[in-house]
């Protein structure tokens, strides 16, 4: 029989088949550009220190803080996301039984019957058989699969922190979207009250002979106007009351009833550490997934081009027979060692044809890496200027409302002392009432584009105990 040279050499190495894995060379992920400072991380807004992992104790919120624990633990999705985990790390072990002693108990009893009728008892015969083996992994296909598997756990562990990410940002906006709609709320009730003052001093000024009906009916479709904004504004909080729940583990009508009194939504106190490109690549979940699913088509390969050879085992068989009539006498012992070493050949061309399939895999999947890399550069670079933007924005609208909010007391004034019309007076409110709103929705969404940025720079996953695993539990 002719051995391949390439077996003999493994059989000399004792090395594993395939490539060894290492990052490719023009992977995007080691390039200077991926790895450097942000284009729009030079803003006042922003700091170069490294994100916290927590980072939404940046706003200082006792009350966030508990939310975002409870969710932590009962969100849904998260315990699936745990689940995937557990069954993941399960695989890995069963892939790395493969490299122990594999068993094998077989039994049988056999009647004679001739021409319809039992012989004598000792026509009544069993056999009863163990076997033992174990595979000798020469081409290191054992090795290649249980590198693929406990890389592809690591995938399903980036995978479980993506999840965290996901849902403590998801938990900040339903409680920031509360507040703001009460914040939004808020504003429109401060216009109303102004609102209201006007209509009442209309109506006197009527009563008194100094105004029109005109006015009196002009200063009640201003306030009508407000008003009916309220019933949006109250039905967009409690969405994001029950979404909240939701987020939490809860029914949605076990929403937190203490966020119906809250109307400010959190906070920065603090420029935002963004550090640079290779601290964010280095904590992205998807980004750390993308690399491991990675190597785990790499070992795939490895996996494929072992079955280009002969599956070398040892062991053998051990067993007893005889008339059961002998069962347990020495003289209805007989055994048997079988061959010790055992050979499976494979076909070679359905072998070729996956190792080509695999090497494809491989390809898609440094590929898929590349992209992942390039999308969460992308998604920071674009939230770092969007918050940037709004903070500026923001800034500005604050300005207007005060701005409006003077104009308004001094239209009102003038109009008291007949020194102005009516029109200044409801086109000062009509400013003001847009100010309003226009400012607590430019909190809301500063709040929003925050979210945004902390969940592109990928924080909240690295200060949490590990999710059971399969060696964890068998140790317990």
């Amino acid at each position: 029989m002719r051995v391949s040279a390439g077996l003999i050499l493994i059989l000399l190495a004792g090395c594993a088949a395939g490539p060894d894995y290492r990052l490719p060379e023009k992977a995007v992920l080691i390039s200077p550009a991926a790895r450097g400072t942000f284009d729009s991380g030079g803003e006042a807004a922003f700091v170069s220190g490294e994100p916290p992992d927590q980072w939404w104790r940046m706003y200082d919120d006792a009350r966030l803080d508990a939310y975002i624990t409870e969710a932590l633990t009962a969100n849904y999705d998260l315990k699936a996301a745990d689940a995937n985990l557990r069954r993941a790390s399960f695989i890995v072990r069963e892939t790395e039984a493969g490299r122990q002693f594999q068993t094998s108990i077989s039994g049988s009893a056999e009647i004679a019957v001739v021409r319809g009728k039992i012989r004598s008892p000792e026509s009544y015969t069993y056999d009863l058989g163990a076997g033992v083996s174990y595979a000798l992994d020469l081409a290191g296909g054992i090795r290649r699969g249980i590198e693929a598997a406990r890389a592809n756990n690591e995938a399903v562990q980036a995978a479980r922190d993506g999840v965290r990410v996901t849902v403590a940002a998801a938990v900040t906006r339903s409680y920031a979207a509360a507040c703001s709609a009460n914040a939004t709320l808020a504003a429109t009730q401060r216009v109303l009250d102004v609102q209201r003052e006007t209509l009442g001093v209309t109506t006197r000024l009527k009563q008194g002979g100094r105004g029109t009906e005109f006015d009196v009916t002009r200063a009640k479709a201003a306030f009508d106007l407000s008003t009916a904004a309220i019933p949006e504004i109250i039905a967009s909080r409690q969405a994001a009351l029950y979404e909240l729940a939701a987020l939490m583990g809860r029914t949605p009508a076990a929403y937190p009833r203490e966020l119906i009194q809250c109307i400010s939504p959190p906070a920065l106190r603090r420029a935002i550490p963004v550090g640079d490109g290779a601290q964010l690549l280095a904590r992205r979940p998807d980004v750390r997934a993308a690399e491991r699913l990675l190597h785990a088509a790499t070992a795939t390969i490895g996996l494929e081009t072992a079955n280009l050879y002969p599956r070398v085992s040892i062991g053998g068989p051990l067993g007893i027979a005889g008339p059961i009539a002998g069962f347990g006498t020495g003289s209805s012992f007989g055994g048997s060692l079988g061959p010790l070493l055992s050979w499976s050949f494979p076909n070679r061309a359905v072998a070729r044809a996956r190792i080509a399939e695999a090497g494809a895999a491989a390809e898609a999947a440094s590929a898929d890496f590349d992209g992942i890399v390039i999308e969460a550069l992308r998604q920071t670079e674009t939230a770092l200027s969007a918050y940037a933007r709004e903070a500026d924005r923001s800034a500005t609208f604050a300005l207007s409302r005060d701005d409006a909010r003077r104009a308004t007391e001094q239209a009102g004034r003038l109009y008291r002392f007949g020194r102005t019309n009516f029109i200044d007076v409801l086109s000062a409110q009509s400013a003001l009432a847009n100010a309003e709103a226009a400012f607590a929705q430019s909190r809301a969404l500063l709040v929003d584009r925050q979210i945004d940025l902390f969940l592109a720079l990928g924080g909240g996953w690295g200060n949490d105990a590990p999710v059971e695993t399969a060696g964890s539990a068998a140790a317990r």
